[in-house]
């Protein structure tokens, strides 16, 4: 009898422990600037992450490592930045260059956590089995335009890739339809609205299991081609939209290499493979961004729902990150792939059972720091290489002195030279300093703005004397790089 009792007690401690700890629903949106009403942007309709922002913490100055997908998103979910993972592109996969590196969802795995990934968490096309309880999943059958006319269009772009002789990511890339679509449709006839349904059939299982969860969803609105259903369309009136301050306005002595062709955008089949878009065309790309932006927080709000409903939500952190920034034709540009402010500052939400709510901060945070700050807050050891700093004493202290400096980065190839742009945002200043990658030591370029004067970077003012000792003072402080700041904070 004495034996019965001891197991009995013995389970009821397993299931308790079990019970304590907290869920994880991990949320990624693509190309997600950090345009919502939480972050103080009126015009868009974002409900659900305001919604998300008043019960948790929304980080106003969090910064991605490099803004484009799969670097960005291979930082974030191994916790090293660009320069360890080797990742500077969309076809190294971190395996290759760290093989035994133990991933974010990994480790949850490891301890006892249900991994679970679905839509586009790594980059397309490149998952991580080893992170995963059970092989990733997106959904079947859904296209990536529901208009017949323009599937179409798809349709003959790919038969003449094919007849040149492209496969793979090229012919998909010449493949390409227009880059805005409005379809009076339901919202699971596209990717994003099934990577839902499928969500919230996950998290009704996981409400009737034994083990904690990390479920990883990635929305891959609003990244191009800004389609949705028409329902979203009609939340904007595009006569209320305006073209930024600075549209086809190249920044001010900056060097030729810091801004992009936006290649991706000419990509499709309504644009212009040279020269600025007229502003009608401008505009109905600005209105089929936001359109999508606020499809995707639809989506969000049904997982949301559904943590509510499955009586799962007081027992689970929930974090949403958009990967990167987007331009909008400021600068003169569209599309990331730069170390502007605009491409490099992100959305960042996150909320933790018993943490603070409705509160932002407005220390700086980078998404190396999301791994340990999510092991922390889960009572797991993190892994001792990762080069991030867990800010769960932000949750609890929004505002309390924190680190220095953000650093992101970008690679890029001027007159048969590469380069890498070494990016740190402070407080105030954004400085980037451009350095050959065969010889990091030699600067060939440097770029300072000051975002209390000049907060769109229209200027750069690096070789302005009244900025000489500023400049010296932030060189200092990159010198010291990304290891100074986190030993200063320990201090």
């Amino acid at each position: 009898m004495r034996s019965i009792v001891t197991v009995l007690l013995l389970l009821v401690s397993v299931a308790s422990h079990a019970a304590d700890k907290p869920n994880v629903l991990f949320i990624a949106v693509d190309d997600m600037r950090p345009d919502l009403g939480c972050y103080g942007a009126g015009f868009v309709t974002s409900p659900n992450l305001d919604r998300l922002a008043a019960s948790g913490v929304t980080f106003t100055r969090a910064y991605c490592q490099q803004a484009v997908c799969s670097p960005s998103r291979t930082s974030l979910l191994t916790g090293k930045r660009p320069d360890t993972t080797q990742v500077h592109d969309l076809v190294t996969h971190f395996r290759d260059t760290i093989p035994d590196t133990v991933t974010l969802p990994q480790i949850f795995k490891r301890n006892g956590y249900q991994a679970v990934g679905m839509g586009k968490i790594y980059h397309g096309g490149y998952d991580d089995e080893a992170s995963w309880s059970e092989p990733h999943r997106s959904p079947k059958g859904t296209k990536g335009y529901a208009i017949p006319e323009n599937q179409k269009i798809v349709e003959a772009s790919r038969a003449k890739g094919k007849a040149r002789g492209l496969e793979g990511k090229a012919l998909q890339r010449a493949g390409r339809g227009p880059a805005t679509e409005s379809a009076d449709v339901p919202d699971d006839a596209y990717h994003d609205g099934a990577v839902a349904e499928m969500a919230i059939e996950s998290l009704e299982t996981f409400a009737h299991g034994d083990e904690p969860f990390f479920l990883a969803v990635g929305f891959v609105k609003p990244h191009l081609p800004f389609v949705s259903p028409k329902k979203y369309w009609d939340l904007y009136d595009r006569q209320s939209f305006a073209l930024p301050g600075n549209y086809d306005v190249p920044t001010k002595d900056a060097p030729p290499f810091a801004g992009t062709n936006w290649g991706e955008l000419r990509n499709y089949s309504d644009i212009p493979e040279n020269g600025a878009l007229d502003a009608d065309k401008a505009l109905e790309l600005i209105h089929g961004y936001y359109a999508a932006l606020s499809y995707t927080d639809a989506q969000i709000g049904k997982l949301l729902d559904a943590l509510d409903e499955q009586n799962l939500a007081e027992n689970t952190i929930v974090v949403v990150w958009g990967d990167h920034g987007w331009k909008l034709g400021d600068h003169g540009m569209w599309c990331k792939h730069t170390n502007y402010e605009l491409d490099a500052h992100v959305p960042l939400i996150m909320r933790a059972p018993g943490k603070q709510a409705g509160i932002q901060s407005e220390r700086l945070v980078e998404f190396v720091d999301i791994y340990p700050t999510l092991a922390e807050l889960a009572g797991l050891d993190a892994p001792s290489d990762l080069e991030g700093t867990s800010f769960a004493p932000l949750l609890d202290d929004p505002n309390r002195p924190w680190k220095a400096a953000a650093f992101s980065q970008y690679p890029r190839a001027h007159e048969r030279q590469q380069l890498m742009g070494y990016s740190m945002a402070t407080d105030r200043h954004r400085l980037t300093r451009w350095a050959d990658r065969e010889n990091p030591s030699k600067l060939v370029a440097t770029e300072l703005y000051d975002h209390e004067t000049d907060p769109a970077e229209n200027v750069n003012v690096a070789e302005h004397p009244e900025y000489a000792k500023t400049l010296a003072e932030l060189s200092a402080l990159a010198e010291k790089g990304w290891r100074g700041v986190r030993d200063e904070l320990k201090k």
